[in-house]
């Protein structure tokens, strides 16, 4: 895949996220999909495909009242796209021995895309 195409599945993902709009987050994903979230270093998500993936985004509509990302920069390597976004977002719900509802999340954070089939068939999400 070409940087400019990688680049357009990455932004289309990230609108539609930003909109909160999960049948368009589904649109750029391999139907394989893996995805996974890191704290620090603890991984706090693993989902496989894309099924595993729709049910943990509608799950999380629920968490924020707004939410947004902005990417910052990205970078191209020859197996993935890095991506350092800011993250905003107003809590809806208390977390659990952490924030509470009505609490702003601001953050840096990193993105890692890969590809296949000209699809995002990779996210690691690290916060």
């Amino acid at each position: 895949m070409k940087n400019e195409e990688k680049e357009a599945l990455i932004k289309e993902y990230i609108s539609a996220y930003n909109t909160k709009n999960v049948e368009k987050m589904l649109s750029p994903l391999h139907s394989e999909l893996i995805f996974e979230n890191y704290t620090g270093d603890e991984r706090t998500h693993f989902l496989v495909g894309k099924k595993a993936f729709k049910n943990q985004a509608l799950e999380g509509l629920g968490y924020f009242t707004e939410r947004n990302q902005s990417i910052l920069n990205l970078t191209h390597q020859k197996s993935n796209s890095e991506v350092t976004i800011s993250y905003h977002a107003i809590l809806a719900i208390d977390i659990p021995n952490g924030p509470k509802k009505g609490e702003k999340l601001e953050f840096e954070g990193k993105s890692i895309f890969e590809f296949k089939e000209n699809k995002i068939s990779k996210i690691q999400d690290f916060g």
